[in-house]
């Protein structure tokens, strides 16, 4: 078998059942429809409403512009190839959507991380939480995120063009990924994985660590608040943060923390569907559904009373 610097895959996609592609395909672009309407809506309402210029509101526009490229980076691949059951794609193609993945998956982990640490300062310490979270705060806390995750994805997506490849060899998923393409190599991969294994750990496990830290303080701090009122309040804030938390982190682990003898399992393909396009979608959604501030905006942008 043929060894290359630049060969060409083929994505094998979600199903090889003759009968199951079209309703996949109509489920899937469905799907993907709601999530970019859902973001755009959501990003609409935040942009139109000066009552919802602030922090929170701000990092969540984030989160919902990053979501909207995170879908298209591999959805519109998965559905041709589920369309034409031709999943052919260029090493370079495939470097490209690995790069874009890499870094709104980042983008994902540190905007959460933002935000935990947004709700933090309002809860733990609300007196100095105009004097924490300044515009020009927030701002940097989100341009140094994409200074990080462009790095991290960059430095990741290069170690590959280091490497040869098998040709024409079959990739067992909808889209590029690190683990498979780590596998399709005809060159020792140990140290790529082995620095795969720090970024990630410095990338993927800090951010978490930020986020579980953050919200034991918060539960310290509201387990001090007098009031049953005054603690379900404190809680309301939070509960859509970690809803969001809670869905992107356990699809992530799904995927990603399992044994070798599973990487091809059914289930790792529905896990990555849930964190690369049904959480994604549903973000903005568990956002509007709970938050009366944004429900007021975005009935007053699509004219409903």
């Amino acid at each position: 078998m043929n060894c290359s610097k630049n060969p060409d895959f083929v994505l094998s996609g979600l199903s090889r059942d003759p009968d199951k592609p079209q309703l996949l395909f109509g489920l899937l672009l469905a799907l993907y429809l709601l999530g970019l309407s859902g973001n755009a809506l959501l990003l609409l309402a935040i942009g139109a409403d000066l009552h919802l210029h602030t922090p929170m509101y701000f990092f969540l526009s984030q989160l919902s512009l990053v979501d909207l490229c995170f879908t298209t980076t591999t959805a519109p691949k998965m559905l041709e190839t589920l369309w034409t059951s031709n999943g052919s794609i260029s090493f370079s193609e495939c470097l490209a959507q690995l790069y874009f993945f890499a870094v709104f998956a980042n983008m994902d982990n540190l905007l959460l991380t933002a935000m935990a640490i947004d709700r933090y300062a309002a809860i733990c310490h609300p007196l100095h939480y105009p004097l924490l979270m300044t515009p020009c705060r927030c701002g940097l806390l989100v341009g140094g995120s994409w200074g990080v995750a462009h790095s991290d994805s960059l430095i990741q997506t290069l170690m590959l063009t280091r490497l040869s490849f098998y040709t024409n060899q079959e990739i067992p998923h909808f889209f590029c990924d690190f683990g498979p393409l780590f596998r399709l190599s005809c060159s020792d991969t140990h140290l790529n994985e082995d620095l795969m294994m720090v970024l990630t750990g410095l990338l993927g496990i800090s951010p978490l660590l930020c986020i579980i830290s953050s919200y034991v303080h918060i539960f310290l701090a509201v387990a001090r608040v007098p009031s049953a009122q005054g603690k379900k309040k404190a809680l309301v804030t939070c509960s859509s943060h970690l809803s969001m938390v809670i869905l992107f982190y356990s699809s992530v682990f799904a995927t990603y923390l399992k044994s070798p003898s599973a990487s091809h399992a059914s289930g790792e393909l529905g896990a990555a569907i849930m964190y690369t396009l049904v959480t994604p979608t549903l973000n903005p959604f568990i956002y509007s559904l709970r938050n009366k501030d944004v429900k007021r905006s975005l009935k007053r942008i699509l004219g409903i009373e």
